[in-house]
C-alpha cells in the first residue's frame, strides 16, 4: 500500500499520456480564448504570482494587539472569527461590528467583546438594541444603521483589518470604503472579487492594501506561493470535493430529471461530506463553487486561466495545489476546517499556536488514501461557462455569479429543474455580451448584477425551461 504522499503524487502526475493530454487540453483552450476577446491581463492581481512575506512584523501577544472591524458578525464567518478572537484575545480585538436584524445574538456580541462601533441593517431597530445592552459592562457602542453605518464599521480608523463576512454585492462599498482607508481585508465575501474583481483589485493595488483569502482553496495557494521567487508560479491546481454528483454518471442523471426530479433535487442538495446549507450543497453538486473559484484565483494571483485547473479531491484533505517552474508540487493539507484560513487571514504573516483540543491536528495515518479525477466538462457545464467568463472579463463575471445565485433559489423553489439551472445561467451570459462593460464602476457591477438576476426570472417565466420539476 502507497503511502498518502506517494499516492498523491502519483495520483496527480503519474501518467505521460495524461499530462499530454491536460496539456493539449490547455493549448486548445487557449487558441479558443485567443480567437475571442480575452481580457485576463487587464486588471492585474492581489498577489501576482508570489506572496512577499515581511520580515520586520512585530509579534502578536504581549501588548501588541491586531484590532479587527467584521462585517456580517452574526453569520457563520462572523461567529468563527468572534471565536477566534475569545480564543486570543492578547493578539485580537474587535473594534467595530456590523450585522443584519438578528438582535439577539447582535446583542449578546456586544456584551462580549465590547465594540467601539456597531452597524445593524435597519434604523427602527437601533432604540430595540439599545435597550437589550443597557446593562452591560462599560460603556456603550456608537450604534449605526444602514449601508452608511456599514461603511463606517469597514473603516473605523483604530481597525488595522476589515473581515468581510456578509454575503452578495452588499458587501462591496463597505470593502471599497475600508481599502480606501488603508484597511487589509481579510476576504469571506466571494462577490468582492467574482463580480468586482476589475474594480477592486486594481483599488487595493493603489492603496497598497493586502487582500487576503478566508477561504480553504484560496487560503491553500496563499500559503503555498509565499516565498516563491519571481515567475516560479507555473499552475494553480483547486481542488473539489465533488459534491452529491461524484460518482453519479450524467446518463442516470438525465434519467432521474425525467422519471423522478424530486429525487435529483434531493440529492443536489445532500453533501456527501458535510452538512451545509441549501445552496452551497447546490453549487457544490454543479460544481459552480469551484467555477467562481476559478475566477477568484485569477484575480488573487494573476494566473492565467489557461494555467488553472481543477481537479476532483473526494477526501478533502488537500486544499489546492500550485505546480512551479520546476514541476515541483506544493499542497496544503489538513481536516476540513472554516476556522484556519479565517484565523490565517487575521494573524498573517504570522502563525498563531492553537490548542490540539480546539484544533485537531492531522494525521496522516487516520487519514487515510487520498485520490484524485479530472472532472467531467459534460457533466459539470459550470467549468466552462466560468472559464468563458473569466476571460471575457468586466461585468460578465458578476453576471454569471449573480444568474448562478438566482437559477439555485428558483431550483430550490422547485420553479426549475436541475440541468435548467446550466441554461439559464448561458442564456443571461449570451444576453449580457452586448452590454458588457470591460471596465466598470462599482455602481455598473450592482446593475449588473440586478439585471442578471431579473433576466433569469424573465426566462424562466417565458416558459423556455421544459425540464419537470420536484414537487
Amino acid at each position: 500500500k502507497m503511502s498518502a504522499s506517494v499516492a498523491a503524487s502519483v495520483s496527480i502526475s503519474s501518467a505521460a499520456a495524461l499530462r499530454a493530454g491536460r496539456a493539449q487540453k490547455r493549448a486548445t483552450v487557449a487558441k479558443a480564448a485567443r480567437a475571442d476577446a480575452n481580457n485576463e491581463s487587464r486588471y492585474g492581481a492581489c498577489w501576482p504570482g508570489r506572496v512577499p512575506v515581511p520580515n520586520d512584523v512585530p509579534l502578536l501577544g504581549n501588548g501588541n494587539i491586531k484590532k479587527i472591524s467584521l462585517l456580517g458578525s452574526t453569520g457563520s464567518i462572523g461567529t468563527q472569527t468572534l471565536d477566534i478572537a475569545e480564543e486570543h484575545p492578547d493578539k485580537f480585538e474587535i473594534v467595530a461590528l456590523s450585522a443584519g436584524r438578528n438582535l439577539d445574538v447582535m446583542a449578546e456580541q456586544i456584551k462580549k467583546f465590547k465594540p467601539k462601533m456597531v452597524s445593524i441593517s435597519d434604523g427602527a431597530d437601533v432604540d430595540t438594541l439599545k435597550k437589550m445592552i443597557k446593562d452591560m459592562d462599560g460603556d456603550q457602542p456608537e450604534i449605526l444603521f444602514g449601508p452608511d453605518g456599514m461603511v463606517e464599521v469597514a473603516r473605523h480608523p483604530d481597525v488595522d483589518s476589515t473581515v468581510t463576512g456578509i454575503v452578495g454585492c452588499a458587501g462591496l462599498p463597505p470593502t471599497v470604503a475600508a481599502i480606501e482607508a488603508g484597511k487589509n481585508i481579510c476576504l469571506a465575501n466571494k462577490e468582492t472579487l467574482i463580480a468586482g474583481g476589475p474594480a477592486i483589485v486594481p483599488l487595493a493595488v493603489k492603496h497598497g492594501v493586502k487582500i487576503l483569502p478566508a477561504d480553504s482553496e484560496h487560503s491553500a495557494i496563499f500559503q503555498c506561493i509565499q516565498g516563491l521567487p519571481e515567475g516560479a508560479l507555473r499552475r494553480i491546481i483547486l481542488t473539489a470535493s465533488g459534491g452529491a454528483f461524484r460518482d453519479v454518471e450524467l446518463s442516470e442523471m438525465r434519467e432521474y430529471a425525467k422519471s423522478d426530479p424530486g429525487f435529483l433535487q434531493k440529492k443536489a442538495t445532500t453533501h456527501p461530506n458535510w452538512d451545509m446549507g441549501a445552496k452551497i450543497t447546490c453549487d457544490s453538486a454543479t460544481l459552480m463553487n469551484k467555477a467562481l473559484e476559478v475566477i477568484e484565483a485569477h484575480y488573487l494571483y494573476g494566473t492565467s486561466y489557461d494555467d488553472i485547473d481543477v481537479v476532483i479531491h473526494p477526501q478533502s484533505i488537500i486544499h489546492s495545489m500550485v505546480e512551479t517552474a520546476d514541476s515541483s508540487v506544493l499542497a496544503q493539507l489538513g481536516w476540513p476546517d472554516m476556522r484556519l484560513p479565517i484565523l490565517y487571514t487575521m494573524s498573517w504573516p504570522q502563525r498563531v499556536n492553537c490548542s490540539e483540543q480546539t484544533w485537531p491536528r492531522l494525521d496522516f495515518l487516520k487519514m487515510g488514501d487520498l485520490t484524485f479525477k479530472e472532472p467531467d466538462v459534460e457533466k459539470y457545464p459550470s467549468l466552462t461557462m466560468g472559464y468563458a467568463a473569466g476571460r471575457t472579463g468586466g461585468t460578465m463575471t458578476g453576471v454569471f455569479s449573480a444568474a448562478n445565485e438566482q437559477a439555485v433559489a428558483m431550483f430550490l423553489d422547485k420553479k426549475i429543474g436541475y440541468f435548467d439551472i446550466y441554461n439559464v445561467i448561458e442564456k443571461a451570459m449570451e444576453a449580457h455580451k452586448n452590454d458588457l462593460i470591460l471596465d466598470p464602476t462599482l455602481d455598473d457591477i450592482v446593475n449588473s448584477d440586478l439585471w442578471a438576476r431579473e433576466h433569469v426570472k424573465k426566462v424562466v417565466e417565458s416558459g423556455v425551461c421544459k425540464e419537470l420539476v420536484a414537487v
